[in-house]
């Protein structure tokens, strides 16, 4: 793979996971207020931490490209039920290009999940590292 496939593979993880990051990290500054959103949308305001670690270590994972597969599986599932939990509010335009911009984002996630991470990250440093121990 050329250098700036790698490259654009390391780009593109780092911009799907920034919103994750930046929006768990908000979340605990904000902690009681997205604890009363998430309790007014239907949504126990216990999972909250859940929410973060999810989000947080979710996003980091995807950076570093560790687990990448799994990661973003759980990331597009996550998504996707975030979208039709908090957007999903037919008539309300905003609501719904909020709901698109969480389906287009799980696409995202759908297609690392299907790639992988590539060869700039811990998984890609990894399986070049099996290779070298099975060839030996």
């Amino acid at each position: 793979m050329s250098n700036l496939s790698n490259a654009a593979d390391l780009i593109g993880r780092i911009l799907i996971s920034a919103v994750f990051l930046l929006s768990g990290i908000g979340k605990i500054s904000g902690y009681a207020a997205t604890q009363g959103y998430m309790a007014a949308n239907g949504v126990p305001g216990a999972l909250l931490p859940l929410v973060i670690a999810v989000e947080v270590l979710g996003a980091l994972a995807i950076i570093a490209g560790y687990r990448t597969r799994l990661v973003a599986a759980v990331l597009a599932v996550f998504t996707l039920a975030a979208g039709l939990l908090f957007h999903n509010v037919p008539g309300d335009e905003m609501q719904q290009i909020m709901l698109l911009k969480n389906v287009a984002i799980a696409g995202g996630f759908l297609i690392l999940f299907a790639r992988g991470a590539g060869a700039w990250s811990l998984d890609g440093w990894a399986l070049t590292r099996i290779n070298v121990l099975n060839r030996s």
